[in-house]
């Protein structure tokens, strides 16, 4: 739908400029998206204030969070058609997307019931004196959201906002943003106000950057490359506003000697070829303990050369990346730590009859990966598995921390003290122990640690980002 949701209503964007949407399974356009310019993203603001001031802001918590469930359940009911969009949208295999959509819906569930569970606070202080802390929303709060997980991020982003209060303007990523087009059908569809959600669509560094820069935002959510973080938190910056950053991750997993191989071989594998490797907390770093190394990687490649690649309408194990200049970078990855020498275990393997126009890029497990190659330390941000040997538990420590990032870790090992210690000492934002994701954890606070980014999304955390503490001094003598 080549249009703009502004106030409840379908508008088309003031230039009347679409652009086209891409299947990356077969490169073939199956959509086109209105191109929003600054006087769409300010009609949308503008739109968010007057919902915040009106109806929307008069809401009670309690009603605010029965529109929540409601819209919860409306996704459910339209669960296949929105995993049907998601999948075509994105090349993710259809279980995948089911699952994000499953997950979409627990966001609004999760946040909905949480709505009117925020509770102030009340300080002892002098004689005569009432003090009272209270949660209220910024205002306006604007949503800028990547192409990796469309879905998701929706109910990542805005239920916690929503659930305060705020009002919201969504700027979906261009490559991927149908899933979302629905959505706000479905929530205006259960009676969400006018306003209280709004939703822009076109090129990042048009209406992307004119909704971070605009002057009546009051609080950013953003999701995306270190780069574009940077963008946002200085425009965040002119405007003395706050904005929580999630920019990726180099996530290492580290396998000690006494890991239960068996428990962690099909959950390091999959923590990387899940949506081709195109998430941020993917498990892009392998470390091995020296001492089981050939063994753990031997097991390890004979499985990844099984993994099979193909179009997301057939459930493949790993899908297309999500457009040709992604498939060229990750590509371009591969073939230079080819020709940089760097030995290639295993490979997946195509599934016949592969369509030719996709976006396909063949997952690839290297190692040893040298510790200052690119492969040890950039985010690739597709289906490429770098392992690394390390000697002891202090190896593994200085090695898990030796890049820019602090997003996720796994540790694996029996030892449970050898665990806790090297989880408090990784410099991330969530540690899983014999484990990794844990389901997508709704219910757990995330976020990163240096170039990974700040502030924190999911869980309870989640909604006191998108509120203000306001102290209410009362004297009553």
């Amino acid at each position: 739908m080549a249009k703009l949701f502004i106030d409840g209503v379908w508008q088309a964007a003031d230039g009347g400029e679409t652009m086209p949407v891409f299947a990356p399974s077969t490169g073939q356009e199956i959509a086109r998206i209105a191109c929003a310019g600054a006087s769409d993203v300010d009609r949308a603001v503008k739109a968010a204030r007057r919902a915040v001031e009106g109806a929307w802001g008069r809401l009670t918590a309690t009603e605010r969070g029965r529109l929540m469930m409601r819209l919860a359940e409306r996704i459910l009911d339209h669960a296949q058609e929105l995993t049907d969009l998601e999948a075509r949208d994105t090349g993710k295999p259809m279980s995948q997307a089911r699952a994000d959509v499953q997950a979409l819906a627990r966001y609004f569930e999760y946040y909905g019931a949480a709505a009117d569970k925020v509770h102030g606070d009340t300080i002892p202080y002098l004689n005569g004196y009432n003090i009272a802390i209270v949660k209220e929303p910024h205002g306006v709060t604007a949503h800028i959201t990547p192409w990796n997980y469309p879905a998701q991020m929706f109910g990542r982003t805005l239920a916690p906002a929503l659930a305060m209060g705020n009002a919201t303007v969504i700027k979906p990523a261009e490559d991927a943003c149908l899933s979302a087009l629905r959505i706000v059908e479905l929530a205006a569809e259960v009676g969400l106000p006018d306003g209280a959600l709004n939703l822009v669509t076109g090129r990042g560094e048009e209406a992307g950057a004119a909704l971070a820069a605009h002057p009546d935002i009051n609080f950013i959510s953003f999701t995306g490359s270190p780069e574009v973080g940077t963008l946002i938190q200085t425009a965040a910056a002119r405007n003395h506003i706050g904005c929580t950053l999630e920019l990726g991750g180099k996530s290492p997993q580290v396998v000690f000697a006494d890991a239960d191989m068996d428990l962690a071989l099909p959950t390091v594998q999959k923590a990387i070829i899940q949506n081709a490797g195109q998430t941020c907390s993917a498990g892009s770093r392998l470390l091995v303990q020296r001492s089981v190394y050939d063994g753990f990687t031997e097991r390890l490649a004979e499985s990844f050369a099984k993994v099979r690649v193909g179009p997301h309408h057939i459930d493949p194990d790993c899908g297309p990346v999500i457009n040709p200049a992604q498939r060229a970078r990750v590509q371009g990855y591969i073939d230079r730590a080819r020709a940089d020498g760097i030995p290639v275990i295993a490979e997946a393997q195509y599934v016949p009859d592969l369509p030719a126009g996709g976006y396909y890029v063949l997952p690839t497990l290297f190692g040893p990966v040298p510790r200052g190659n690119a492969l040890a330390c950039e985010e690739v941000f597709g289906p490429v598995l770098s392992i690394l040997p390390f000697e002891d538990e202090e190896d593994a420590v200085r090695l898990a921390n030796a890049t820019e990032y602090g997003l996720v870790a796994g540790v694996w090992t029996r030892d449970g003290a050898k665990a806790q210690r090297v989880a408090r000492r990784i410099r991330s934002g969530q540690v899983f122990i014999n484990c990794y994701g844990a389901g997508g954890g709704v219910e757990l606070p995330f976020g990163g640690v240096k170039k990974s980014g700040h502030g924190r999304e999911k869980g309870f955390m989640a909604l006191e980002e998108f509120c203000v503490t306001k102290t209410v001094v009362n004297y009553h003598g």
